[in-house]
């Protein structure tokens, strides 16, 4: 019987569509063929696994758990918004970019999980941390800002557990927005947040 060059070109188009499916291109058909992509599919389980800190359980405990005293009040180092950029500016000529840490302390209180900021005057409220020393590890930096600002009088050590890292923030220029990536046309970052 002969065929049409149509009907050549067609019965062409699905010998290759075929040949694609059954080599491991495109998507991989439920037959007995492609036996080898589900032994692809199970060592890339094996070797990708998910880490376990995305399925963890978190304790929060009481706000009642917790003692709170009163310190002295803690000033900001700069007395206004541009006093605060221009020493950004000598530092990040001196040591380059800035690196900071926040902790995110979760409580619970009336049924609901709450997250502990600081108060500066009356309007403003951040997460504990601050800026790190040069050449400071992040976790060790954040255990001594917590300690400095959260800490107990009488000196007794505190045992802070740091865990994941949850976020990470940028500063690309000396101004205040900050973003959760670099810009594409930044080259040298400010600032770099980081939140445990």
């Amino acid at each position: 019987m002969a065929m049409t060059s149509s009907q050549v070109k067609r019965e062409q188009q699905q010998q290759q569509q075929n040949n694609m499916a059954g080599s491991g291109t495109g998507w991989p058909r439920r037959n007995s063929q492609n036996s080898t992509a589900a032994v692809a599919n199970s060592t890339f389980d094996a070797k990708f696994t998910p880490t376990p800190a995305i399925n963890r359980i978190i304790n929060l405990y009481p706000l009642t758990n917790y003692i709170f005293g009163t310190k002295e009040p803690l000033f900001e180092k700069d007395p206004s918004v541009p006093a605060r950029f221009q020493r950004m500016r000598d530092e990040f000529e001196r040591i380059g970019m800035r690196r900071s840490v926040e902790g995110v302390l979760l409580v619970h209180e009336h049924g609901l999980p709450h997250v502990l900021l600081l108060q500066l005057g009356t309007t403003f409220f951040k997460l504990p941390g601050g800026e790190l020393n040069p050449g400071e590890d992040e976790v060790e930096g954040l255990k001594r800002l917590l300690t400095e600002t959260l800490g107990r009088l009488d000196g007794v050590k505190q045992d802070w557990l740091v865990e994941d890292i949850i976020g990470n923030w940028w500063r690309p220029n000396f101004e205040p927005p900050q973003y959760p990536y670099i810009p594409p046309h930044i080259t040298k970052p400010k600032e770099h947040k980081r939140l445990f």
